[in-house]
């Protein structure tokens, strides 16, 4: 039988840039289950591999219980299938609204275009009157 490989908190925290308090509320949200030895937990390669999914879900926008939902279906008989259909479902999601935050946005930035251009015009005007009242030398 074939010696599994383990990887520490500190190797985990180094490759993926975490902290290992990230890890742990990982932990206690059963999205990593390490292997504990004494104070140690000792990860498995199948945690490493859900990390990466976590920070990947994380950069998307996914919540974490988005996340674990996608996750748990790994677990169960012809989960792949289900996973990528759910991921697709929540890749859709994610897309929609990030759309309409660009659309927010872009709304955003045209007002403060027109805000700063009538701004821009009355304070010229004001120095043009106030040029114009001041008696001349």
């Amino acid at each position: 039988m074939a010696k599994e490989s383990f990887y520490l908190i500190t190797d985990l925290t180094k490759e993926f840039g975490v902290t290992t308090r990230t890890l742990r509320f990982y932990e206690d949200r059963d999205l990593l289950t390490p292997v504990r030895r004494g104070r140690r937990r000792l990860y498995r390669p199948r945690d490493r591999t859900r990390l990466r999914l976590i920070l990947r879900g994380k950069r998307l926008g996914l919540t974490l219980d988005e996340i674990a939902e996608i996750l748990d279906l790994f677990d169960r008989p012809s989960g792949e299938s289900q996973q990528i259909d759910r991921l697709l479902e929540r890749i859709d999601a994610r897309r929609e609204a990030l759309l309409a935050q660009r659309s927010d946005i872009e709304k955003a930035l045209a007002d403060l275009d027109t805000v700063e251009i009538r701004a821009r015009e009355r304070l010229g005007a004001i120095m043009v009157e106030e040029d114009t009242t001041q008696p001349a030398m």
